[in-house]
């Protein structure tokens, strides 16, 4: 029998194993956020795009060091993980623009004793039209199910944003609802589509 008042993933499960890397199609891989992405967070503020769906405020290079150093220091207290999407590689050895991140994913709200978590993502110009999206979702879901061990994640966007809508659904996590003016974005209270996916769904095709 299952005890309900255990947790669903034991306390130290996140911070006692190193965050992992992923390789993705298109010769693209998930990683750790190092502080010289510092540039491509600053730019990612700027962005009328990822401004308008996400509110990350603004930030000049050294709070975008520290905001960096901060999603470590929030991995190791189990409350979020995030990476940066990057190419694997991509231009001479040399190049300062080698790897640099092109987006960001994480699972924040992060619930080990309840075993939840929900997504955060943007793609920043250059990341975009490449469908890295879906297979990063379904890549990091696969992880926070199979190695940590996981219940349920959940994905909530603004109805007004069609693409994450797309993402969601193919990524395999169908629509349960829609929640009522439940984020300010700068032009009013947005409704939420609010999408899940258990681990005991099937996997998407």
């Amino acid at each position: 029998m299952i005890d309900p008042l255990a947790p669903v993933v034991p306390p130290g499960s996140l911070r006692a194993r190193p965050q992992p890397e992923f390789a993705l199609p298109g010769g693209m891989r998930l990683r750790p956020w190092t502080p010289s992405d510092a540039p491509a967070l600053v730019e990612a503020c700027l962005d009328p795009e990822i401004r308008h769906w996400n509110r990350p405020g603004s930030l000049t290079g050294p709070e975008a060091v520290d905001r960096i150093a901060r999603w470590e220091a929030r991995r190791q207290a189990e409350a979020a993980v995030v990476w940066a999407i990057a190419p694997a590689a991509g231009g001479p050895a040399g190049d300062p623009v080698r790897g640099r991140a092109v987006g960001l994913i994480g699972l924040g709200d992060l619930d080990l004793a309840g075993g939840s978590a929900e997504f955060l993502y943007w793609l920043l110009p250059a990341g975009r039209g490449a469908g890295v999206m879906v297979p990063a979702v379904d890549r990091v879901s696969r992880w926070a199910f199979e190695d940590l061990g996981l219940h349920r994640l959940r994905l909530t966007h603004s109805v007004a944003n069609p693409a994450s809508c797309a993402v969601a659904t193919k990524a395999g996590y169908p629509l349960e609802g829609t929640m009522r003016g439940a984020l300010l974005h700068a032009d009013g209270w947005h409704d939420e589509h609010l999408h899940a996916r258990l681990r005991t769904d099937a996997a998407p095709a």
